[in-house]
């Protein structure tokens, strides 16, 4: 089926920019966000296809497949996937992109918002809202007005490389997805440091009467972050080799720290 060029217009792509709020709405473990996101893209698939029920249907079964991406950045990849779908583009091809960047995505908008924009502004603005002035929320509530905006330039983007470039987009996609994998992985293992904190709480008292700390003076001094990045990999051993599922481990861990603070070891 040939399907013909240019079907959508301004209005449809912020429409889907819009509607793309919705992505985390029938959020679940099997499928993460495919129910959102089936639903952000069903309008501009139904007018792509028009009359084509059979084509209309194997969209909506890619679309309905795993994805979990990050919310703002999710029109750019939206659209980009619509302008092949405009074009006519192989549907293996479509699920090679989508699935290549998804990930990603998730990892650059990660790492650039929830890790670095609202963070910092979050502190500006509580130092603000600390000394009474009104200008902390406001400043806080315009830079998440802002993020959400960039939905709709992102939306605009996104069909614009799909349309204009898709040969270059063809030949580079395998590197742009190993180059924000990369980065994605990067920003996860610093977060690994960041927010794993185990601290061993047991000192030794020496001759003179002096304590030192087992943590500070032997595991600081050597490897920082040595206990956090090992249960980190602990974790990652039993979730990718063990097949252990992540709930047990979550319970494991509860059960750990509270029967080792008990001990008075954490």
């Amino acid at each position: 089926m040939t399907v013909s060029n240019k079907v959508l217009t301004k209005k449809d792509i912020s429409d889907m920019a819009y509607r793309s709020v919705f992505l985390q709405a029938s959020f679940n473990y099997e499928r993460m966000q495919a129910g959102g996101w089936t639903v952000a893209m069903l309008p501009a698939l139904e007018k792509i296809y028009k009359d084509d029920k059979e084509g209309l249907a194997a969209a909506m079964t890619d679309n309905m497949q795993f994805i979990n991406t990050h919310p703002t950045l999710v029109p750019f990849l939206m659209t980009l996937l619509l302008s092949l779908e405009e074009n006519g583009s192989d549907r293996t091809l479509i699920k090679g992109i989508k699935v290549g960047l998804f990930g990603p995505l998730a990892g650059i908008g990660d790492a650039i918002f929830w890790f670095t924009v609202l963070p910092i502004m979050a502190g500006i603005s509580s130092s603000f809202a600390l000394e009474g002035n009104v200008l902390g929320p406001i400043i806080f509530f315009a830079v998440y007005v802002g993020i959400f905006i960039m939905r709709f330039p992102l939306a605009r983007a996104g069909y614009e490389l799909g349309t204009t470039a898709l040969d270059s987009l063809r030949e580079s996609s395998k590197k742009l997805s190993r180059a924000a994998t990369i980065l994605g992985t990067t920003v996860i293992g610093a977060l690994a440091a960041a927010y794993v904190h185990i601290t061993l709480l047991p000192t030794i008292e020496l001759n003179d009467g002096i304590t030192i700390s087992i943590q500070e003076a032997f595991i600081d001094k050597i490897f920082p972050n040595l206990l956090p990045l090992a249960y980190v990999f602990t974790m990652f051993y039993f979730i990718r080799v063990r097949k252990v599922s992540p709930t047990v481990l979550i319970l494991v861990t509860i059960v750990l720290t509270i029967v080792l603070s008990f001990l008075g070891i954490l």
